[in-house]
């Protein structure tokens, strides 16, 4: 005779430990060769269930060999031992232990999926096996829709679909009626018939009578092994063993679709899970937004200012400029800044106060001397007339500039202001424009209330002195504004003999504003992570939950097949999927609340990389959190998860 396919020698397995031990198996020796129908009987507590786990590698014995086609299984690792499963055992569990989320087709397909057929060959042998075993207008049926022998048969085509040499029954009968017993036994007899090894355990002497073998157990020890080993000898190529399992692709596809099964079973819940991913990249997306469009607001402001200025103002660096140390810039200073490489611009300026009177009507305002070159270095265009030029600022020539304020506090109308003539200073000015609108400055001020004067008529008519308050250069190249801001201080030494201005550059300020906004946004940021991560402990919580509720489920897999690697991938997709889902409707639902902010007067600015920043971390807090879970998942013990109730 061959060599057995089960073979045990002195196979020993305890629980428990001390005065608590309980001897399940006792030196159990038998020896099981291909093509056998054995019956293992013995009443409850004999340790019929425990030598059935053990011979279908849910188990491992305390002590003693098992071997199956000569491999010790003892020298196999977890997922080593799933291979076997996969493909050596078919299990047809007594309490069917069918996935009541699915129908009977795909409780079928089980097995297959941890073996890599592909979706479409797995389905052809599912529903094959269901329509040969009287259950081809079930197809779709789920369990509880199903009679119990219905159940049982879609039990024993789940067992056959890998091929399985082996048929592992335990109590197959023990929850059906006399009929249908007597129909899975005689469906049982046809596959020992086919070549298929049949190994029964009952408690029942009448359903032990149609096994060729019988072997009973007591206190964990064969008392008896009687009958013939009538052996029935399979076909060559009966039997399949792969030994691939399923691909990297398959494996991602069918965890995703068991992830919305199994989200769709618990619809609130998993509202309830998303709600936290929802509001947490929401706000994300929201907060960010809002950061960024108040960033680009200021630095528009800043910005309106010109990027491209240098500021030299009077007084030696870190002094304060009262008294006569400010008269230290004067108008050949600025002549001479004008001269140098990259200067588009170099306006003087000197500032002061008066009071405008159009008739009896009285406005006081600030009065800027200027060059006619204001307009380039300020960026600035001109709502009506036109403003002075260098003509009038060498003929000295009473004319003046007024904002869009000042205009409209002297004139009913101010497009009637050009044209007409106002007292400043006690001389007259003839109004050459208006200046267009500016609005408020980033620090509060009103850019349009202001009045704007040749520098040399100013420095004759209203200011007594010819000292400047400040030059404003304007350069061509920004790329080269460091380069012109030491050109312009070195001039400034040459001509001074000292350091008694001060000179700034417009990008450091910006920068600085930058940052601080920076500072801000990441500040939003932050706080909306919160969300996120709170988001994040209620998806751990949840998968920790639906591992505990789907225990037995874990046990199937495991006993049909399943790795540890394909139970952890897939609840760690299923928590991607409920971050990727929880991300998509908060990266909306954010863009929405951005679109009612932006519509309400709210600075916005609304990017694509806050919201795949926002994403991408529902997604990370999806992995991190549905680590843990995962793990738990794929660690539980197959025996323990299987009698979970």
């Amino acid at each position: 005779m061959d060599s057995p396919l089960i073979s045990l020698e002195r196979v020993k397995r305890y629980f428990g430990s001390g005065d608590t031990e309980v001897r399940a198996l006792d030196g159990v020796t038998l020896d099981i060769h291909t093509g056998e129908f054995v019956a293992i009987i013995g009443q409850s507590g004999s340790g019929k269930s425990t030598l059935m786990n053990i011979l279908g590698c849910l188990d491992r014995p305390t002590d003693g060999t098992y071997r199956v086609r000569g491999q010790d299984v003892a020298d196999l690792d977890a997922d080593e031992l799933a291979g076997m499963r996969r493909e050596t055992f078919g299990f047809i569990f007594q309490r069917y232990n069918l996935l009541a989320s699915v129908s009977a087709s795909e409780n079928v397909e089980i097995p297959a999926v941890y073996a890599g057929l592909s979706h479409a060959e797995r389905q052809e042998k599912a529903d094959t096996l269901l329509s040969r075993l009287g259950l081809g207008d079930r197809l779709d049926h789920k369990p509880n829709q199903l009679s119990g022998g219905q159940q049982q048969r879609v039990a024993v085509a789940r067992a056959l679909i890998n091929d399985a040499e082996v048929i592992l029954a335990d109590e197959p009968t023990g929850a059906l009626d006399s009929g249908s017993s007597d129909e899975l036994l005689g469906l049982l007899e046809e596959l020992h018939e086919a070549g298929r090894t049949i190994i029964l355990i009952t408690h029942d002497p009448k359903v032990a009578e149609r096994a060729k073998r019988v072997i009973e157990l007591k206190d964990g020890r064969v008392v008896s092994d009687i009958g013939s080993a009538d052996i029935v000898t399979p076909a060559a190529d009966s039997y399949r063993h792969t030994g691939k399992g399923p691909s990297p692709v398959s494996q991602v596809v069918e965890s995703v679709k068991m992830a919305f099964r199994s989200l769709r079973a618990n619809l609130f819940r998993t509202a309830l899970t998303l709600l936290g991913v929802v509001i947490g990249v929401a706000a994300v997306v929201a907060m960010l937004a809002i950061g960024q469009g108040s960033q680009r607001q200021v630095m528009a402001r800043f910005e309106s200012m010109g990027s491209n200025l240098l500021f030299v103002r009077p007084g030696a660096p870190g002094t304060r400029m009262r008294g006569d140390a400010i008269a230290t810039l004067t108008l050949a200073d600025a002549d001479a800044l004008n001269e140098l490489d990259n200067v588009r611009a170099a306006v003087p300026s000197r500032t002061g106060s008066a009071t405008l009177r159009v008739g009896n009507n009285d406005y006081s305002t600030s009065i800027e001397g200027v060059s006619a070159g204001w307009p380039i270095a300020q960026n600035r265009g001109m709502l009506y007339g036109s403003f002075f030029t260098e003509e009038d600022v060498d003929r000295r020539i009473g004319v003046v500039v007024l904002g869009t304020t000042s205009a409209g506090n002297l004139f009913d109308n101010v497009q009637d202001a050009v044209g007409q003539y106002i007292f400043l200073g006690g001389a007259p000015f003839e109004v050459a424009g208006v200046l267009e609108e500016k609005g408020a400055s980033s620090w509060g001020q009103d850019q349009d209330d202001v009045a704007l004067v040749p520098i040399t008529t100013g420095m004759m008519r209203l200011f007594g002195q010819n000292y400047l308050s400040s030059i404003t250069i304007a350069v061509d190249d920004t790329d080269r504004i460091s380069e012109t801001e030491t050109e312009a201080t070195a001039l400034l030494l040459a001509r001074h003999g000292t350091e008694d201005f001060q000179l700034r550059n417009t990008a450091s300020i910006l920068e600085s504003v930058q940052q601080t906004q920076n500072s801000f946004s990441i500040l939003l940021g932050s706080v909306a992570s919160i969300s996120l991560l709170v988001g994040g402990i209620g998806v751990m919580n949840i998968m920790l939950v639906s591992v505990s509720e789907r225990t037995r489920e874990i046990g199937v897999r495991m006993a049909t097949g399943a790795r540890r690697s394909d139970i952890m991938s897939q609840f760690l997709i299923e928590s991607l999927v409920v971050g990727g889902l929880g991300g998509v409707a908060g990266v909306l639902i954010g863009f929405g609340v951005c679109f009612l902010l932006g519509a309400n007067g709210m600075p916005i600015a609304v990017t694509l990389t806050p919201a795949a920043l926002a994403f991408t971390s529902a997604m990370v807090t999806g992995l991190v959190f549905g680590l843990l879970p995962a793990r738990k998942a794929a660690h539980l013990d197959p025996v323990t998860a299987l009698a979970s109730e």
